[in-house]
């Protein structure tokens, strides 16, 4: 007699196909939802799973990125009117960064696009929009399904990402340019490779039907071993993300459709993303309302902060650089960095402070032993990102 599956209700999260081989490398058990997914937060240390990102080869299990398939004759006019940037740029094969508003022009959401052929195009994001985008193709020829379930997914990051790969078997990875997608064989399973991740480090992301997951999984730790391959949680990879400048959903801004309160959305142009919006395309939802802040100028914006002393400022208020008289904005993600050996952080900050080399006061508390300590330390808006190793986009990479 066999046992039969718990109920949904007593084990709600759905597991990766890679959970089998997480859950045997995890020492301490401590794993998070994502996207209706149980994923690990931490395998060892943070520490230690940090400093592989940054010196090794990493595997992180990207199977709860929402996927979502985009095909048909009205595809491009569809994604055009859908996102602020241009698609119809996008050319085979090639993965484009992208954002797309409401009508007022405050951030729904961020993800990648990915052409995978004539008219058909997939979606990632971190978070389930399918409401939103089968609600932005009424009167466009076009279907739209999720396929998250269908594609399983690794993100292999680190400088020796590219030689382990080819250590496995993948032949001519080096040669795949910065968001660039290549197809490769390892054994019997067709793989989809792109050169992208979200570590700012040299990195790809492998796609591949769930069945070869274990399997894939199994080879690429083969392949890596001699060189200090190891699988990291989503702790590392936030340290990468925040020392590569990357905005995150729920930390650094709030999707327009879920805030409640009045100010409390973003504009891609106050999160640093003016860059992504393409006004020469014709209509997008938002552009109007993006359109004029571009010309009255941004009341905020996301700014990096290069903070004094070696205390992460999370969460701290900013104040102005006149003995912290008035609150300017605040802290929405930091970190001691041990590779740029800086103190720093992503924060929103009112106008006109946010310009580059401004002076500002971060409003830091320490816990130390229960008692809490109040600091004020100076900070500097600088240029984001803070970590931009070479390595990240030269091709074919440095052999490591």
């Amino acid at each position: 007699m066999t046992d039969s599956p718990a109920p949904h209700y007593k084990q709600p999260l759905l597991k990766t196909p890679f959970h089998e081989r997480a859950r045997a490398l995890s020492q301490i058990d401590s794993f998070i939802p994502w996207a209706g997914y149980t994923t690990v937060d931490v395998f060892t240390t943070m520490e230690q799973e940090y400093f592989a990102v940054r010196n090794a080869t990493t595997l992180y299990d990207l199977t709860p990125m929402v996927k979502y398939r985009v095909s048909g004759p009205d595809a491009v006019p569809y994604l055009n009117r859908l996102v602020t940037r241009d698609v119809a740029k996008l050319k085979p094969d090639r993965v484009a960064y992208v954002v797309w508003c409401n009508d007022a022009g405050h951030l729904i959401d961020d993800g990648t696009i990915f052409r995978l052929g004539a008219g058909e195009y997939r979606i990632c994001t971190a978070e389930r929009q399918i409401d939103w985008l089968l609600d932005s193709a009424i009167g466009f020829d076009v279907q739209i399904g999720e396929v998250t379930e269908q594609i399983a997914a690794l993100a292999v990051q680190g400088p020796t990402s590219c030689a382990m790969l080819k250590a496995a078997g993948l032949r001519g990875i080096e040669l795949l340019k910065p968001f660039e997608i290549g197809y490769f064989s390892l054994g019997e399973h067709r793989l989809t490779l792109s050169r992208t991740g979200f570590t700012g480090d040299l990195g790809y992301e492998v796609w591949m039907d769930p069945a070869a997951a274990e399997t894939i999984w199994d080879i690429l730790m083969a392949a890596g071993r001699s060189r200090g391959i190891r699988a990291i949680g989503s702790q590392a990879l936030n340290m990468a993300r925040i020392e590569a400048g990357f905005i995150m959903p729920n930390v650094d801004f709030v999707s327009a459709e879920h805030t409640i309160r009045t100010g409390r959305d973003r504009s891609p142009l106050e999160l640093g993303l003016g860059w992504l919006v393409d006004f020469n395309k014709g209509h997008f939802t938002g552009r109007r309302a993006l359109l004029t802040e571009k010309k009255q100028g941004s009341r905020r914006q996301l700014v990096g902060l290069d903070i004094a002393g070696n205390k992460p400022a999370h969460n701290a208020l900013i104040y102005t650089d006149d003995g912290g008289k008035r609150e300017i904005g605040s802290v929405t993600s930091a970190m001691w960095s041990p590779t740029c050996k800086r103190n720093i952080a992503l924060a929103i900050v009112d106008a006109p402070h946010f310009q580059v080399g401004s002076t500002v006061w971060a409003e830091i508390y320490l816990n130390r032993e229960l008692v809490w300590e109040r600091r004020m330390s100076r900070a500097q808006v600088v240029e984001r990102p803070f970590f931009v190793p070479e390595r990240r986009r030269a091709t074919p990479p440095a052999e490591f």
